[in-house]
């Protein structure tokens, strides 16, 4: 009888101990681990590329994202998680158990992001720009950009190859590389040169490269009343067809390299650049900016006119005084300096 109670006891003992591992075993894998900061409902965890299962949960530990790393660890190790990271945006929630968490991680199934560039000026500020928003560096964009395998590939120079890039919103996930980013860019790149937009380039004689050149001085000359783009643009294809310098205050600004003139002077007229079009006739060696599709648009359907002079408005609208010829064009230029002496805008 007594030895009876013994196994009694023993047998419940043996259940209490059992029915508390069961119970810790589930609170690892099935109960909430996660703690998010300042209440929100998510948060996001980068992993990086060739990132170890140490980075993972110090990226983890250093957000204050786990309640228990230990738990974590432990059943990561269990579903081979330490050995099968994979790099990339995570969206975290209150919610996940470690179960789901690690599940997650190790499935890779990340957030897409949207990548944006718009009124960028030169390749370096769109490298800075687009490393924010994906893992590659700058320096990386740059140095894939500007390969020699690169440029001869798709018969571009360092000069014109900011014509590559169309200015838009595209998804992306957060691990892509530089390379990865290039060639996406090519594919939209050759999407946006479709049939209608090349029958058009045969229409007014000039390559895609070139539309882009002409479109990033439009872009720059005009970016306030965008009705009035496709004037402008007719107005340089004019100056093209004659033979004449295109004149443009914009590429003598970048020439000069201080994007805050606002006003140009004869003494910046003279100075040495392939990009002075006050100095040398046609269209400079590359874009003056990475030209919106709007403005490629707005060569491509430029406006068919005799003007071959323009000044901005003395009233400082926004829009611009047209002219055939340069009499005209020198009255409307009186105006308009006229107005810039009152305002005292000197430079």
């Amino acid at each position: 009888m007594i030895i009876n109670k013994k196994i009694i006891s023993f047998t419940f003992i043996l259940l209490l101990i059992c029915s508390g591992l069961i119970y810790e075993l589930y609170s690892i894998i099935y109960q909430s681990n996660i703690l998010l900061p300042n209440n929100s409902e998510k948060e996001y965890i980068y992993i990086p590329t060739n990132a170890d299962f140490n980075t993972v949960v110090n990226k983890l530990s250093e957000n204050g994202l786990l309640i228990n790393i230990n738990s974590f660890k432990w059943l990561a190790k269990q579903k081979k998680y330490d050995i099968n990271i994979k790099p990339g945006k995570y969206r975290i929630n209150r919610k996940l158990n470690n179960n789901e968490l690690i599940n997650l991680l190790r499935s890779g199934q990340q957030d897409p992001i949207n990548v944006t560039f718009n009124n960028v000026r030169n390749i370096e500020q769109l490298a800075s720009n687009i490393s924010l928003q994906i893992e590659a560096d700058s320096k990386c964009i740059i140095e894939a950009i500007y390969d020699t395998n690169f440029l001869n590939k798709y018969s571009m120079n360092i000069e014109n190859i900011a014509c590559l890039f169309i200015p838009n919103t595209y998804q992306f996930y957060w691990n892509t590389s530089a390379e990865q980013f290039l060639q996406r860019m090519v594919r939209e790149y050759n999407s946006f040169w479709n049939s209608e937009r090349k029958s058009k380039l045969k229409d007014i004689g000039l390559s895609s490269s070139e539309v882009s050149i002409l479109a990033s001085i439009v872009e720059k000359e005009q970016n306030i009343k965008l009705d009035e783009r496709p004037i402008i643009a007719g107005l340089y294809l004019n100056r093209i067809r004659k033979n004449m310098k295109l004149e443009s205050d914009p590429t003598l600004i970048y020439a000069i390299g201080d994007f805050s003139i606002n006003r140009v002077l004869n003494k910046d007229k003279k100075i040495e650049s392939p990009y002075n079009t006050y100095k040398y006739k046609g269209l400079p060696p590359g874009p003056i900016c990475i030209p919106s599709i709007n403005a490629i648009d707005a060569v491509l359907n430029s406006v068919s006119h005799k003007f071959i002079f323009m000044c901005a408005k003395e009233d400082f609208s926004g829009y611009h005084n047209f002219a055939k010829t340069y009499t005209k064009h020198l009255i409307n230029a009186r105006r308009y300096q006229k107005a810039l002496n009152k305002m005292k805008i000197m430079r």
